[in-house]
């Protein structure tokens, strides 16, 4: 098996390209997920505050080098899962937005993972109507000049969003993480990341199971012989998308890494790239306060 290449964000930061989603993993249970997934070849783990799992994240880093918050632990981490290894994503929420209140709430996220720095931190949602992402972004940015985070970015913007927020910000996010998968392409919005130097990233990148069923992607998965789910990753990562699918089972977390073996062809490309049908599966951006 192939392991996820590690591309660079726009500040150099090297972020691997396909990670694990933590949308909806119960804290109770996200420690043992996440040890499944980094044997299985994960090192990007991507949480929010406002999933209520950044502990069990951290559980889960803290027992690879056997950490007091694991009694029992070998005290040996295994190799290529030091704290250097892994890329680790969090994000501010809604009613935390502001200077003084997200600087608060990174520091509650930090207690939470149990870790000194975080790798990448998001505004989870722009919030239009509140006006304050920019204070938002203002904060963040003290936290990268800290050196508290690597990188930061936004969720869920835009494009008049990311206008307002750069006539101020004086970092360029690294990343807008935004809902895509085939039926819902946002052509638009990931030319102007590319204009900008922005990463796109894409959550619910499988249409929450909804896509898995269109007979162009069936067809593309019997000629090649792979499952819906990469033959749709695979699209993503061919698109120089970074991708963050959900899994839970052991065995779908290994097909969901299993996508860096084959390739589409120009035609399963067209094909897949014909199903846009501007149809999301969760919230608009403007309808998010």
């Amino acid at each position: 098996m192939k392991n996820p290449p590690r591309i660079p964000l726009n500040n150099g930061v090297l972020i691997e390209q396909l990670g694990l989603g933590l949308y909806k993993v119960p804290s109770t249970t996200a420690a043992d997920i996440v040890t499944m997934a980094l044997a299985a070849g994960y090192r990007h783990f991507d949480t929010a505050a406002m999933y209520g799992n950044e502990a069990g994240l951290g559980r889960a880093i803290s027992a690879l080098a056997g950490s007091p918050r694991e009694p029992g632990g070998s005290g040996e981490t295994p190799p290529g899962t030091g704290r250097e290894d892994l890329f680790i994503t969090t994000k501010v929420w809604n009613d935390q937005q502001g200077y003084d209140a997200t600087l608060r709430a990174f520091d509650t996220s930090l207690i939470n993972l149990g870790l000194e720095y975080v790798d990448l931190y998001l505004i989870h949602w722009p919030c239009a109507r509140r006006g304050l992402f920019s204070d938002t972004y203002k904060a963040m940015e003290t936290l990268y000049r800290e050196g508290k985070v690597r990188a930061i970015g936004v969720s869920n913007f835009q494009p008049e969003h990311l206008d307002r927020l750069l006539d101020t910000a004086e970092v360029v996010p690294a990343v807008n993480q935004i809902e895509l998968h085939p039926w819902l392409q946002q052509h638009e919005l990931r030319a102007k990341h590319q204009a900008l130097g922005i990463r796109t990233e894409a959550w619910s990148p499988l249409g929450r199971g909804r896509v898995l069923e269109d007979p162009v992607v069936l067809a593309c998965a019997a000629a090649h012989q792979r499952t819906p789910a990469q033959v749709i990753l695979r699209w993503h990562v061919q698109a120089g998308n970074i991708v963050i699918p959900k899994a839970s089972a052991e065995a779908r977390l290994r097909e969901n890494i299993e996508v860096f073996d084959f390739e589409l062809t120009p035609k399963d490309l067209a094909a897949l790239e014909s199903l846009d049908r501007g149809e999301r599966t969760g919230s608009h951006p403007d309808q998010v306060h």
